[in-house]
């Protein structure tokens, strides 16, 4: 069953309930008012029988008047506490007299309204005490009550009906005005699935200010985190593919020409075999590179609370190994951020690397963790102010920095990790000479 016909019979069923309900209140309403008037009118009555009874001579015989010109007209009979009819008047009785009414004759109880049949109709009556020894009924069919109250039936339910087609209708015009934006939405899904254009968006002024706009906002910002994504997928593919091919060129040629036995000497054959190995390093490092790139960010499981003074110092200890020539001087204050331990090292790493490559032989570098950043200063040529605002990007490299060894790929990861982790990667001319890269996590 599609949703808009789930809607709209939950719209019927909401308007037929809605209807009984009325009905039921409007028909217990209407008889309860009708048999109140009828009960108002034997109240009536009885007090005016009752007058003229006080009015009567002492010794007169009992007897009961007619109901004046317009009065409701009835049944009235005087009976005793033996169950004798003394007087009655009207049509339609004898009234069948009770235990209940013998008592009233006899003072025993109140006086009290009750129903009974007699010749298949139902009427109302009314028994009071009416003079020691004796009780006044009196009595009106209820074939009057009866009748109003089934004509209130059919109409009644003749207004059901009309009201739950009409519910109907208004329902089925609801549910297409309201289900037009899903359409919509709907529709761009369908139309991103079998296109697999990204850039698609939902247009979200025309769902209005409700829950469809806020899906359909999540929706289109979904589609452009895959958007950026993809893109940054096939950029880095790209980009891979270029930087891959001249090494691995270069590697295939030395290999063939290694290969040619009887046509180099000794020390060509061991040159060439350096140099292999020298490419060898760089394609894997170049591959490791693009391997953490790929990886982005980390799952949540992976996330803990981090000693980033530990990290730096663990990560110089390293630097030290791989850079003899250069001194590594830290000023490491205790601090805590939130991320993955093995990204963050890597983004340190990445840094003292980039910093050791630069640094002329004897040079320091000066290492510093603050709060949630690490600031790594060098004593090399610097930045040129011109190439800094592609430093972090991938693949890029400076034109003197071209000649050594390198994928271009370390300070992208820098960026990468800490904009990962909350915070940003930067670079500037230190005084004195020299670069001071800063990155920074979010706190812990």
């Amino acid at each position: 069953m599609s949703l808009r016909r789930r809607l709209i019979l939950a719209a019927v069923a909401a308007a037929a309930l809605a209807s009984i309900a009325v009905a039921l209140f409007a028909y217990n309403a209407t008889n309860s008012e009708l048999r109140k008037n009828i009960d108002e009118t034997l109240q009536e009555r009885a007090r005016q029988l009752t007058l003229l009874r006080d009015r009567r001579a002492p010794g007169a015989p009992a007897r009961l008047p007619p109901p004046a010109l317009g009065a409701a007209g009835g049944y009235a009979q005087i009976i005793t506490d033996t169950g004798e009819v003394r007087a009655s008047i009207g049509t339609g009785g004898p009234l069948p007299i009770s235990n209940a009414a013998r008592a009233v004759a006899a003072e025993e109880r109140d006086g009290f309204f009750s129903e009974t049949e007699i010749n298949g109709t139902e009427i109302r009556v009314l028994t009071v005490p009416f003079g020691r020894g004796s009780a006044l009924q009196i009595a009106r069919p209820l074939d009057e009550v009866d009748a109003v109250l089934g004509d209130l039936r059919w109409l009644l339910l003749a207004a059901a009906g009309v009201g739950v087609i009409v519910a109907a209708g208004l329902a089925f015009l609801a549910a297409r005005a309201t289900l037009r934006p899903v359409h919509r939405l709907t529709e761009t899904v369908e139309d991103v699935t079998a296109t697999r254009d990204l850039s698609r968006r939902v247009d979200v002024e025309l769902l209005g200010d409700d829950e469809l706009e806020r899906l359909a906002t999540s929706f289109n910002a979904m589609l452009a985190a895959l958007d950026e994504s993809l893109t940054a997928q096939r950029r880095l593919v790209a980009d891979a593919s270029h930087e891959l091919r001249t090494p691995i060129t270069s590697l295939r040629t030395n290999i063939e020409v290694l290969a040619r036995e009887g046509e180099l000497s000794a020390d060509d054959r061991e040159r060439l075999r350096r140099d292999i190995d020298g490419q060898l390093v760089e394609l894997s490092a170049l591959v490791g590179g693009v391997i953490d790139l790929a990886r982005g960010e980390e799952p949540v499981e992976h996330v803990a609370s981090v000693r980033l003074d530990e990290v730096v110092s663990e990560a110089v200890e390293n630097a030290e190994f791989h850079w003899p020539a250069v001194q590594f001087e830290t000023r490491l204050t205790p601090a805590t951020v939130t991320g993955v331990p093995d990204r963050i090292g890597l983004a340190v790493t990445n840094l003292l690397d980039n910093a050791g490559k630069w640094s002329p032989e004897g040079a320091t570098v000066e290492v510093t963790v603050a709060g949630s950043e690490v600031s790594v200063r060098d004593h090399g040529p610097g930045v040129d102010p011109a190439d800094v605002p592609f430093v972090f990007d991938r693949f890029w490299r400076a034109p003197a920095a071209r000649s050594l060894p390198g994928s271009g790929l370390g300070l992208a990861i820098v960026r990468q990790v800490a904009e990962a982790h909350g915070g940003r990667a930067t670079v500037e001319a230190a005084e004195g000479g020299g670069a001071r890269f800063r990155v920074s996590f979010a706190p812990g």
